[in-house]
C-alpha cells in the first residue's frame, strides 16, 4: 500500500472547523482501489493540561460505525452462507419477539431500520441493571410503526441484531468479531474494550454522559448510575457500556487505516471476507419510497439531505457515528472516505452537527482524486 500524503485543502478546511469549535481533532483518510491516497491528522485528540495531538495512529471510538462494520458484516456473512436470510423472522432466533404485532419482523427490516423497533431507550435504566433482560425489554417496547412502513434509525434494532448473533453462535459479539473479522484481517488497533495501557493513544470523548442524562430527564426516566468522569478509553455510548462495552450498535474502536481495512470488505473488488457478489447487498435500496434510502446496514447517498454530499454517486453507501465519525464508500469507483473526529470532547451541549463538514470533506476529496 502506498504511503498517503496530506491533502492541503482538506487539512486546512478541517483546521478551520477546529478553530470554529466544531471538534477538537480530526483524522481523515481517502482511498482508491484499496490504497490510501490522502491522509492527515489535525488538532488535539485530548484537550486539557496534558494535551495530546492527534496522529494517524490515534484510535477513535467509532460509535455507530459498529453497526455496518461489525454487525452488518457478520450478518452479511451469514446471509451469504445461507444461515440467515433477509426474510428470516427475528422471532425464529429470539423467541421474546414471538408476539402478535412483531413476530413477523424480519432481519432485513432491522438491518434497514424499518422494523418499527423504537430508536433509543436507556436500557441501563429499564432493565433494572440486568443486561440479561435486554432482549425482553426491547421486545416489550411498543412498536412505533408497522414494520416495513417507515424508516426510523434505531439503536435498539442493532442491539437486537448483536444479541441475535450471540444466540445464533453461542459466542459473545466481541469474540465473534475478533475471530471472524479482526484476526483474519490482521487488525492490531481495532477492538472492543481497549486495554487501559492504550488510553493515551485514544481520542477522548464527553465529560460524563451529560447528553444521555438530559435525554432521560426529558423522557421522565430516572437513573442514578451516570458516569461523571471524562469518558476516555472506554465506550461513550451508555447502552454499549451497560452491555459490557460491546454491542451490535456501538463499542468499536479503530484507527483511520484499519477502518479502511474494514470498509474495503464491503467493496466487491477489495473484499477478503465476503464473495464479491455479496457486496451488492450494500448498494441495493431496500426502502424505496420511505424516509431514507437504506441498504443492508448502510445509508445510501440518494437519501434526502444525506451527509454524502453532491459529489458522491447516489448509489454510494455510508454511515456516521455519534462521537463524530463517518465512513462513505463509492463501491463502483472503489473509493472510501473516512473522517474521524471526537466532537463530543471538550464541548458543552449542544454538540455540533457536522454533516455539512462531512459533505464538504467528500467534495474536496473527490476533487483531489481527479
Amino acid at each position: 500500500m502506498s504511503t498517503p500524503v496530506p491533502q492541503p485543502q482538506i487539512s486546512e478546511f478541517l483546521n478551520q472547523q477546529i478553530a470554529a469549535g466544531e471538534f477538537p481533532s480530526a483524522t481523515y483518510l481517502v482511498a482508491e482501489k484499496g490504497s490510501a491516497a490522502f491522509a492527515d491528522a489535525v488538532g488535539a485528540a485530548v484537550k486539557g493540561d496534558n494535551e495530546i495531538p492527534a496522529t494517524l495512529e490515534t484510535i477513535y471510538d467509532l460509535a455507530s460505525l459498529t453497526k455496518p462494520l461489525v454487525t452488518g458484516l457478520l450478518c452479511a456473512r451469514r446471509i451469504e452462507s445461507g444461515q440467515l436470510t433477509l426474510d428470516s423472522a427475528i422471532a425464529n432466533y429470539l423467541p421474546e419477539f414471538e408476539r402478535a404485532d412483531r413476530h413477523m419482523i424480519t432481519l432485513g427490516q432491522v438491518l434497514t431500520h424499518s422494523s418499527g423497533i423504537p430508536a433509543w431507550r436507556p436500557l441501563y435504566a429499564l432493565t433494572g441493571g440486568n443486561p440479561d433482560a435486554t432482549v425482553s425489554v426491547i421486545a416489550n417496547e411498543p412498536l412505533e410503526y408497522k414494520p416495513g412502513s417507515r424508516v426510523v434509525y434505531s439503536d435498539l434494532g442493532f442491539i437486537t441484531l448483536g444479541l441475535l448473533l450471540e444466540r445464533l453462535s453461542g459466542i459473545r459479539l466481541a469474540e465473534l468479531a475478533r475471530r471472524e473479522i479482526f484476526e483474519p484481517l490482521n487488525l492490531r488497533h481495532t477492538f472492543f474494550n481497549p486495554e487501559k495501557a492504550l488510553q493515551t493513544g485514544i481520542a477522548a470523548c464527553e465529560l460524563g454522559n451529560v447528553f444521555e442524562r438530559e435525554t432521560c430527564r426529558e423522557m421522565g426516566i430516572e437513573y442514578d448510575g451516570w458516569r461523571d468522569q471524562l469518558i476516555w478509553g472506554e465506550v461513550h455510548d451508555g447502552n454499549a457500556s451497560f452491555l459490557g462495552g460491546a454491542a451490535g450498535h456501538a463499542g468499536l474502536f479503530s484507527t483511520a487505516a484499519e477502518t479502511l481495512r474494514l470498509a474495503n470488505q464491503f467493496v466487491a473488488g477489495q473484499t477478503e471476507l465476503l464473495k464479491p457478489e455479496t457486496c451488492q447487498l450494500f448498494q441495493t435500496n431496500r426502502t424505496e419510497g420511505l424516509e431514507e434510502d437504506r441498504s443492508v446496514a448502510w445509508k445510501l447517498a440518494s437519501s434526502k439531505e444525506s451527509s454524502a454530499g453532491p459529489d458522491l454517486p447516489p448509489e454510494s453507501y455510508g454511515h456516521a457515528g455519534f462521537t463524530g465519525t463517518s465512513c462513505w464508500i463509492d463501491g463502483a469507483s472503489e473509493r472510501v472516505f473516512i473522517l474521524l473526529t471526537n466532537r463530543t470532547h471538550a464541548r458543552s451541549l449542544p454538540f455540533a452537527n457536522i454533516n455539512e463538514t462531512r459533505r464538504r470533506f467528500h467534495s474536496l476529496s473527490v476533487a483531489a482524486l481527479k
